[in-house]
């Protein structure tokens, strides 16, 4: 089969830019490739941004990638017949990074998402100018969740009026969706430089700030404190979080962070000390791991008995103390008049 068959390489291989991050890869069929029993398929070989190999029956593939550094792909017929596999030299095609220096792009890009009680999702991101960037620099940034694509229009600005920052209040993000990416691009302008746009992909639950525990209840039964809570805002449900307990001991000064996997819990404690107690949650088994939420409202549990002893002991000391001085100033006072009027009434007769 190898010796009598010949396989040649795909023709018109093309790359093109569909989206923010997103290329085309076409190509067709050589047209001296013969059509017998056998089956072609196509090797696809990404080297950058991030090298990556797969096969495909098709003529067109999607990549999503971050193409501030350019692209750059491979492509082959593959024959397929039996158990045999005959492949053909590859064709290559690359995109070129767009202008500007690497030093004019923001740096330090970093976004948070949240769901709203209402099931929205909204988007903060933050960055800091180029260091090569100059000071008339203007940055703009737009995201894309799968096929939509929107500009920021809620801008925050440093002291030198440059954007640093964005807010969406409200997304296109879905947030019953599981591990989507959302794409970051920031791109600028300049009179004095070409400002080179960078990109980035997020996974959309590993930048989600979960939402802080609802409706912490705590009980104290005899030795055991039993605290129980609801799941954070999330179309997620119970089981796809983890949480966090903080306990303190104001007595002693004792800080512990216990790992809980469930929605309550039960621990013994030391009934004679008064605790503070907060809670927060992350994702957990179901997705990605995001932020950790805020943690939750203080709660106060117990009461440092000894403590207390100690104070009121200390109050009694202390209004002991008081009461026999102002008794010895009164006695002195008293004696002191005393003395006056005698020696008054020696001279006066």
């Amino acid at each position: 089969f190898q010796y009598r068959c010949l396989v040649f390489p795909p023709v018109n291989f093309t790359l093109t830019v569909s989206a923010l991050a997103q290329v085309l890869l076409q190509w067709k069929p050589n047209p001296n490739q013969e059509q017998k029993n056998y089956t072609i398929r196509y090797d696809v070989k990404i080297l950058s941004p991030v090298p990556e190999e797969y096969d495909t029956e098709k003529t067109h593939s999607i990549q999503t990638a971050a193409l501030h550094n350019g692209f750059s792909a491979h492509v082959r017929t593959l024959l397929l017949h039996n158990d045999l596999q005959i492949r053909s030299d590859w064709v290559k095609e690359k995109l070129p990074p767009p202008p500007g220096a690497p030093e004019t792009s923001v740096t330090n890009l970093s976004c948070v998402t949240r769901i709203s009680i209402s099931s929205t999702v909204s988007l903060h991101c933050t960055w800091l100018p180029g260091q090569e960037a100059p000071e008339d620099t203007k940055y703009f940034l737009f995201y894309r969740y799968e096929m939509y694509t929107e500009e920021c229009q809620d801008y925050i600005k440093d002291k030198w009026n440059r954007n640093t920052e964005c807010r969406f209040s409200v997304t296109h993000i879905d947030p019953e969706e599981v591990d989507n990416l959302i794409v970051i691009h920031i791109n600028g302008s300049s009179k004095y430089a070409a400002i080179k746009p960078f990109q980035r992909l997020f996974n959309q639950n590993a930048i989600e700030k979960v939402n802080v525990p609802r409706n912490v209840t705590v009980f104290l039964e005899q030795n055991d404190l039993l605290v129980t809570w609801e799941k954070p805002i999330s179309p997620f449900p119970k089981e796809c979080f983890e949480y966090e307990f903080y306990l303190f001991n104001l007595k002693s000064g004792n800080k512990q962070i216990l790992k809980i996997p469930t929605n309550d819990f039960r621990l013994r404690i030391d009934v004679t000390s008064r605790y503070s107690i907060q809670i927060r949650a992350n994702h957990h088994i179901c997705c990605t791991r995001g932020f950790w939420s805020d943690w939750s409202e203080i709660i106060y549990v117990g009461q440092n008995k000894l403590e207390n002893s100690t104070v009121w002991i200390l109050s009694v000391l202390c209004v002991s103390t008081c009461c026999m001085f102002l008794l010895v100033a009164v006695m002195c006072k008293t004696k002191g008049t005393s003395v006056l009027k005698h020696n008054y009434t020696q001279q006066k007769y």
